[in-house]
């Protein structure tokens, strides 16, 4: 990449640009004509500089920053712009309602992610250390068995949707064995999850959301085990319940939406684009280079981390008035044309994960999920393809998020292998029938090599099992960095 993300003049001494606060509501990313063609929005909102004005759903205003040095600005100067969204004064002032779409989604939560200071400090070193106590060996094991066991419903079929049917669930079977989460409230979780990024019935899904999670919490409570959801509980800093149900909100939120949306996109990517195609067909598999892609142009969360200016404020010739949204795009800032670079492969300096203080903690182990399961997907079946083209596809209408309504694909239909008979038992006795697979596939306990030892199991370990051979793909990365 040839521009420095730190290079050239801070954002306040940036060109003027046309004032915001004087072009009426601004420009809608609600609907589906956002939702279909994004990118030409962002380039239109670079008219009026590196910031623009937009409304986020009805009478939601707020100022979109497209300009990536800007971004940058905004992400690291936690002094001037904060996150805690009890400084929206829209809000505050009754202007936006309680029920309006999007303020699940911005009202503020006593979590990581929507404080400053010393509560994001406290809160941010119960969420990292607890997230360091995932075994990536573990976690990739447990993604490849669950994508198998997914993949098995369907690859008899010779088609499928790859959102609903793979995508979608992935990551809930992933989440619900990393927060020791039962089914039946991870499905209400998904329910809830799903319909705030949505914007549809919020309220409704914000309290199916705060009831599983407050049945979640008791539950492990009573019955702590080897998962994030009883190391928050154990760390030392001493979450309260209300606490407990913030962090595990920001976590679980951004561990099943955004997750799925990086790789149905990635997947779309590599069934589409003649870049990624074409190594398919030669037994390549270029999965982190479409990763790299994707979180550069089609971000999961293409618009989100909203701040709040402190004091008005200028920013970069835009005037920012205190207590006004400020919504970071990570799309627009990524194809800033002042980056004056298309290199995208194995370049990590796009804004996806976010920057500054409140940047991912848990990037790592989502791309690996990610890589994993598309991997995975890949090599069971290397001669998938859409269904119908790609320019046919349909993305869900929101401000916040990058999200398609569906993928359908054809491949050519693969039966699942069926166990062999065993042999007659020696002095003609019948041995005892094969247990049935189970629905989902059960998950390793041992998340970390690093357990405290009161929470090793005392029996004798097994060795680990050898990965099954796969068919090597020269030419193409394997797995995640």
């Amino acid at each position: 990449m040839t521009h420095r993300p730190d290079a050239g003049p801070p954002p306040s001494a940036m060109p003027s640009a046309v004032c915001p606060a004087h072009q009426g509501p601004g420009t809608p990313l609600y609907g589906p004509d956002f939702a279909a063609d994004p990118h030409t929005v962002y380039e239109r909102l670079r008219e009026y500089g590196p910031a623009a004005p937009v409304e986020l759903a009805p009478r939601v205003r707020a100022t979109l920053v497209t300009d990536y040095r800007a971004a940058l600005h905004v992400l690291r100067t936690p002094e001037a712009f904060v996150k805690d969204a009890r400084h929206w004064r829209a809000f505050t002032e009754g202007r936006v309602e309680a029920d309006n779409p999007v303020v699940p989604m911005m009202a503020y939560r006593p979590n990581c992610l929507f404080s400053d200071g010393d509560d994001h400090r406290r809160y941010r070193q119960a969420v990292d250390d607890s997230l360091a106590r995932i075994d990536p060996n573990a976690l990739r094991g447990y993604v490849e068995r669950s994508a198998d066991s997914l993949i098995d419903r369907f690859t008899a079929l010779g088609e499928a949707d790859l959102l609903g049917s793979y995508a979608k669930t992935l990551p809930l079977l992933v989440f619900q064995q990393l927060f020791g989460c039962p089914t039946e409230i991870g499905d209400r979780l998904v329910e809830g999850f799903s319909g705030i990024f949505d914007g549809v019935d919020a309220e409704r899904a914000d309290a199916l959301i705060t009831s599983s999670l407050q049945e979640l919490i008791a539950l492990k409570r009573e019955l702590p085990g080897a998962d994030m959801t009883s190391w928050l509980m154990a760390h030392p800093v001493q979450l309260s319940d209300e606490e407990m149900l913030h962090q595990l909100v920001v976590l679980i939120g951004a561990g099943t939406e955004p997750q799925q949306n990086l790789i149905a996109n990635a997947l779309r990517l590599l069934l589409s684009d003649d870049r990624f195609a074409g190594d398919l067909a030669g037994g390549s598999m270029p999965v982190e280079d479409a990763l790299d892609e994707v979180l550069w142009l089609d971000p999961p969360m293409a618009n989100y981390a909203v701040h709040y200016p402190t004091a008005d404020l200028d920013l970069g010739g835009v005037p920012l008035r205190a207590g006004e949204p400020v919504v970071v795009s990570f799309a627009a800032a990524n194809t800033d044309p002042a980056l004056r670079s298309d290199r995208r492969t194995g370049n990590r300096a796009h804004l996806a994960w976010s920057a500054g203080p409140h940047h991912c903690p848990a990037k790592d182990p989502a791309r690996l999920i990610a890589a994993v399961a598309v991997e995975k997907l890949l090599d069971r079946l290397p001669d998938l393809e859409l269904a119908v083209p790609a320019e046919r596809l349909v993305w869900r209408p929101g401000p916040f998020h990058r999200a398609l309504t569906a993928l359908p694909v054809r491949f050519p239909p693969v039966p699942v292998p069926v166990p062999a008979p065993q042999p007659p038992h020696p002095g003609g006795a019948h041995p005892r029938p094969a247990a049935q697979p189970p629905a989902t596939t059960p998950g390793d306990r041992r998340w970390t090599a690093h357990l405290p030892r009161r929470h090793r199991s005392r029996r004798r370990r097994h060795p680990r099992r050898g990965r099954p051979h796969q068919r090597p793909r020269p030419g193409g990365p394997r797995g995640a960095p």
